[in-house]
């Protein structure tokens, strides 16, 4: 069973989540210590973290950058902080997902099952790069390297058409199949971090290029190689 763990420190609204999470066929808890939080976590006691950023005594988005020091799992924001600004700075910290107060709880649940359907995608590989989205894991050379749900999908997205660019639209509604509202800003952000951790895992390869107008795409060249080119 799914075990859902909730961060938020609303009586009415922690105990509709959980409500609506049991009824979805999950577990859920509720915490509102940091300790027990990153407890859970570390013991593999939590499946999807949903992450409230305005907490009594605890800074949610150092929190998040926290969990996401050590550990993959999904976290989802909720929060009553609209302001782009704060969407982008949870995303750039680590979150999957962001959502604004006042929300619908079954938005909630369709999110959450949105993220499940990623993680349950069978292994493919690219052009030599291989994806387990199982584990959320990307391999280049026998390396491997983890990613959230978000910067997977991103990268499966555009490894199901290695070379051909993906606008920002196309990548938008692949991750976001509920059709939401999202900025362009957003999946720079995201493209950002993955670029980064890529980098920083595969250090002589570049996997997305950015096309300038028009999004991106994967095409896998040796850094000398774009050097040359630039």
């Amino acid at each position: 069973m799914i075990r859902i763990l909730i961060v938020e420190d609303d009586p009415a609204i922690a105990s509709l989540l959980a409500d609506y999470a049991r009824h979805n066929q999950y577990s859920a808890d509720i915490s509102l210590d940091e300790t027990d939080i990153l407890g859970r976590i570390q013991r593999g006691q939590a499946d999807i973290v949903l992450l409230d950023l305005m907490l009594p005594g605890i800074d949610g988005l150092e929190l998040c950058k926290k969990i996401r020091r050590d550990s993959t799992i999904p976290i989802l924001i909720i929060s009553a902080r609209v302001d782009e600004v704060d969407r982008l700075l949870g995303l750039e910290l680590g979150a999957d997902d962001y959502i604004c107060k006042p929300f619908s709880a079954r938005e909630v649940m369709a999110r959450i099952k949105a993220i499940l359907r990623r993680l349950q995608q069978p292994a493919q590989a690219s052009h030599g790069l291989a994806l387990d989205a199982s584990r959320l894991q990307v391999a280049w050379q026998g390396q491997a390297l983890t990613l959230t749900t978000v910067e997977f999908a991103l990268l499966e997205a555009l490894a199901e058409y290695p070379g051909q660019i993906r606008s920002r639209q196309q990548l938008m509604d692949r991750i976001y199949t509920d059709h939401r509202v999202v900025s362009d800003r957003t999946i720079d952000s995201h493209i950002k971090k993955l670029r980064h951790k890529l980098a920083e895992a595969f250090r002589d390869v570049r996997f997305i290029e950015s096309v300038y107008g028009a999004g991106y795409r994967l095409d896998i060249q040796p850094l000398e190689a774009c050097e040359k080119d630039a």
